[in-house]
């Protein structure tokens, strides 16, 4: 049986040389997340220390494929009050990676960022930070997605001169995706409130389907000067960190850098940051990593009035995402073989 499967399908390719770009195939991997009901909101510190967290079920998801670890095992937990739904996501990751291609002064005074010598475009895996991402199909508009999850979106190898890890985007017009995208060191506060539509990939549209939230203001940009030859900002203060750390710059905080304050080997951070105002940054957030492990609590409305959310209307009903994670890694994602189904206890 295996045999004859094996040459039909050497057939099929023998026939059309050239086919069209596959959706990328899952395995299945689903699972049920439960949330529960409480009184009082969580503190989203990173921290999980409230009694409700110990009682909420959780649900253990396997992401598998990425770039560097690779793979890990992610534990979601979720509770909600009367207007707010909130997660608890918990994963192994031996090392924190917030070295997001810093600055680095050089021998003869001159700046550098630093960066990955394998990276071709938008495929960094070195020298980036850790992230984790949820997809959510927005009214049931995507076909499939309860039984294949993020995979009915995954177009895996396609455009690979210029896209390594392919696209994501849905089929049709109005097939829409929420994506939750937490950014270790770009996101202050908030997981970053993004979006999925079926553009496809060309050079007016690099990142096809994706699509950032609509945002009133704040959020992060690089830290770089006119010239693009060196920072525009330092952190503040007589003893700065030179070694990167914390790998961002709080707007807040920023001051006009200052290059006769750095020594050859320094490094200083690529971004500045402060909280998205407006749709893009409906969802907050706080983290901690320790002891190999990213702790990440989250919260939103269940209902809101963008287009771009999934909306959680009906408690009596059934929600479905995808996990994605990313270990240091700016696209090459570990995902989840399956779909979470997501429902509200009583």
């Amino acid at each position: 049986m295996i045999l004859a499967a094996v040459v039909l399908m050497l057939a099929v390719v023998a026939w059309f040389p050239n086919p069209e770009p596959a959706i990328a195939t899952y395995l299945q991997d689903e699972v049920d997340l439960s949330s529960v009901p409480v009184t009082d909101a969580p503190t989203l510190d990173g921290m999980a220390d409230e009694a409700f967290w110990q009682d909420a079920p959780a649900v253990e998801i396997r992401t598998r494929r990425g770039a560097n670890e690779g793979r890990t095992t992610v534990s979601i937990q979720s509770v909600y009050t009367e207007d707010m739904v909130y997660f608890l996501v918990q994963w192994e990751d031996p090392t924190q990676s917030f070295l997001r291609s810093p600055w680095e002064m050089q021998e003869d005074g001159t700046w550098i960022q630093l960066q990955d010598p394998n990276d071709k475009g938008g495929d960094n895996n070195l020298w980036y930070e850790d992230k984790l991402s949820f997809i959510w199909p927005i009214n049931d508009s995507i076909p499939d997605f309860e039984a294949d999850g993020c995979g009915t979106v995954c177009h895996a190898g396609e455009d690979e001169e210029v896209k390594p890890y392919g696209n994501k985007y849905t089929e049709e017009e109005g097939q829409l995706g929420d994506i939750w995208h937490w950014k270790s060191v770009r996101n202050l506060n908030q997981v970053d409130d993004q979006y999925l539509d079926h553009v496809r990939y060309s050079p007016d549209t690099p990142n096809a389907g994706r699509h950032s939230d609509p945002a009133d203001g704040g959020g992060y940009k690089d830290n770089i000067n006119e010239d693009k030859t060196a920072p525009a900002f330092m952190l503040s203060g007589d003893d700065f960190p030179r070694d990167g750390s914390p790998g961002f710059i709080l707007a807040s905080e920023a001051v006009p850098f200052d290059a006769s304050l750095f020594e050859p080997g320094d490094l200083l951070p690529s971004i500045v940051i402060s909280e998205f105002e407006g749709d893009r940054g409906d969802i907050a957030a706080g983290w901690k990593w320790e002891d190999g492990v990213w702790t990440l609590e989250f919260g939103r409305a269940l209902v809101t009035d963008s287009e771009f959310d999934v909306q959680f209307d009906d408690l009596d009903a059934s929600y479905y995402f995808g996990v994605a994670t990313f270990d240091n890694a700016q696209v090459r994602h570990g995902y989840q073989e399956g779909v979470t189904e997501f429902t509200f206890s009583k």
